[in-house]
C-alpha cells in the first residue's frame, strides 16, 4: 500500500433508499441496482478505491441492504486479511444512541468507534451511488499538500442542474468561499456563466476537524447530511478546499453521473451501447469488478431467409452472458444475464436485468424492466404511453418501468410465482435468486 494512504480510514455510503428510483428500489438500495448489464452502482465506487489502492474499506448500510450485502459477499472477497485488507459491511448499530442513521453526517459519527480502531490520520467519504472513474489518492495527496481541513471533490456541471446537486464558489486558490446545498439560483464559474462547481459527495476530512465538526452536529436539531448542514457551516471558518474532477475514463469529456433518477439512469445505460460510448468499460487500465455467476456463453439462434422468417440477432446492444436470442432482433439496449428474447419479438432501446423472458411476437420499447419479469407472447410495451400509465410507471421523457416480478400480458399484469426465483425453469432459460 502506498505510504500516504495507510493514514487513510475509507467509508462508502450505500444507506440511501433511492426514492426517485422507484421502482427499482422496491426491493433493495440504490448501491444495489444493476447498471450496465452485469455491474451493480456500487461497483464503480469500489472499484475506483482498489485502482486507487485503497483496500482498507467500510460500506454503511441501512435500508434494504440483504442484496447489496449478499454482492459484496460474493464479488468482493478479494481482500486479505494476513496483510490488514478488508471490506467491512457496517449497518446502523445504534453505537452512540437510540437512532438509525438520520443523514450521512450521522453515519459516519455513529462509527468514530470505527475510525479509532483504525487510528487514521485522514477520513475519506465515498457516496456509493454515482458512475465514474477517479483516483483518490491524488485528490489525498492534493488535500495534504493544501493542508486542508477538508477537501471536496467538485466536477463542472451545467448550471441548469444546481438545483439537483451541492453547488461550490471556489477562489482562485482552490479554497471553497461558498457552500450551497441544491439553490434554485446557482453561483456559476467566473468566466463560465453556463456551469458550476458541483460536489461529487467525496470528502476527505482530518480526524480532528471531522470530530469537531460532527460532535456537536449531533446534538443539533437537523437532517444531520454533510451537504445540507455540516460543509455549510464550515466556510469561512475553516480550511476548505475544492479538488478539481481528474476522470480516469480519458474520454473527450469527463464523465460523472449522478443516476438518482429513472431518466438519469436511462440514459447513463444507453450511454454504453454507442459506437464510442461516453464510459469506456473496456479500458484495461483501469479495470471495473463486479459478481458474475458462472453462466454460459451467449447463444443466438434462427437465422432463416426469407419474409417472416426467424432471425436472432443483436446490433448496436451490450449482451450478457447466459443469455439467449432466440429468433427475436434486440436493438440499442442493455441485457442483463440470462435473458431469453424469443421469436418474432422486438426490443428496442432497452435496459432488460436479469433473467427477464420476452415472449414471441412481442415489441418492448424504451423501456427498464427488472428481474425475473416474464413478457406474455404479442404484448407490446412502449409504444402506447397513455395506456402503459395505467399500469405502469413511466417517467417525464417517455420511458416505461417495470418492477421485478411481474407477468405481463395485453390484460395481465400479476406476480409470478416466487420459486420461479428460487428453481431452475424447466426449459434452458435457467432463473436464480435475488
Amino acid at each position: 500500500m502506498i505510504t500516504h494512504l495507510k493514514g487513510l480510514s475509507t467509508f462508502v455510503m450505500a444507506g440511501g433508499k433511492g426514492e426517485r428510483l422507484y421502482p427499482l428500489t422496491k426491493d433493495r438500495a440504490k448501491p444495489a441496482v444493476p447498471f450496465g448489464g452485469i455491474y451493480r452502482i456500487i461497483d464503480f465506487t469500489l472499484s475506483n478505491c482498489i485502482n486507487s489502492g485503497l483496500r482498507r474499506i467500510n460500506v454503511l448500510t441501512q435500508y434494504k441492504s440483504f442484496s447489496l450485502a449478499n454482492h459484496l459477499k460474493n464479488g468482493w472477497n478479494i481482500f486479505s486479511s494476513d496483510l490488514y485488507e478488508y471490506l467491512n459491511v457496517i449497518p446502523a448499530q445504534q453505537r452512540v444512541g437510540e437512532y438509525w442513521y438520520r443523514g450521512t453526517a450521522d453515519a459516519i459519527y455513529q462509527n468514530i468507534y470505527t475510525i479509532e480502531h483504525e487510528n487514521a490520520e485522514h477520513i475519506l467519504i465515498l457516496a456509493g451511488d454515482h458512475v465514474y472513474k477517479m483516483d483518490y489518492s491524488k485528490m489525498l495527496i492534493y488535500h495534504l499538500e493544501k493542508r486542508a481541513d477538508v477537501t471536496i471533490g467538485a466536477v463542472e456541471m451545467p448550471a441548469e442542474l444546481g438545483p439537483q446537486l451541492g453547488v461550490l464558489e471556489v477562489d482562485e486558490a482552490g479554497r471553497v468561499v461558498g457552500f450551497e446545498e441544491k439553490p434554485e439560483s446557482p453561483k456559476t464559474i467566473p468566466g463560465k456563466p453556463g456551469q458550476i462547481h458541483a460536489s461529487m459527495g467525496i470528502y476527505i476530512f482530518t480526524r480532528k476537524a471531522l470530530y469537531e465538526e460532527l460532535i456537536p452536529e449531533a446534538e443539533r436539531e437537523s437532517e444531520h447530511d454533510f451537504g445540507k448542514n455540516v460543509l455549510p457551516q464550515l466556510v469561512g471558518r475553516r480550511r476548505v478546499f475544492a479538488y478539481g474532477f481528474v476522470d480516469e475514463n480519458r474520454g473527450a469529456v469527463p464523465y460523472w453521473r449522478d443516476i438518482g433518477t429513472l431518466d438519469a439512469y436511462y440514459e447513463a445505460n444507453m450511454d454504453l451501447v454507442a459506437v464510442s460510448p461516453l464510459f469506456n468499460l473496456y479500458d484495461k487500465r483501469w479495470p471495473l469488478r463486479t459478481y458474475q455467476p458462472q453462466f454460459p456463453p451467449v447463444k443466438m439462434v434462427f437465422a432463416d431467409e426469407g419474409k417472416g422468417a426467424r432471425r436472432g440477432e443483436a446490433l448496436d446492444s451490450m449482451i450478457s452472458s447466459g443469455c439467449i436470442i432466440s429468433g427475436g432482433r434486440v436493438v440499442r439496449s442493455v441485457l442483463s444475464s440470462q435473458v431469453r428474447v424469443n421469436s418474432y419479438s422486438l426490443v428496442e432501446d432497452s435496459v432488460l436485468m436479469e433473467a427477464v423472458v420476452v415472449g414471441r411476437y412481442a415489441r418492448i420499447r424504451r423501456a427498464i424492466i427488472d428481474k425475473f419479469v416474464e413478457i406474455l407472447p404479442g404484448t407490446t410495451i412502449g409504444y402506447d404511453l397513455e395506456e402503459d400509465r395505467k399500469r405502469f410507471t413511466v417517467t417525464e421523457s417517455g420511458v416505461v418501468v417495470i418492477p421485478k416480478g411481474r407477468l405481463i400480458g395485453p390484460d395481465k399484469d400479476v406476480p409470478r410465482p416466487r420459486d420461479i426465483f428460487l428453481e431452475s425453469s424447466r426449459d434452458e432459460n435457467h432463473l436464480v435468486a435475488d
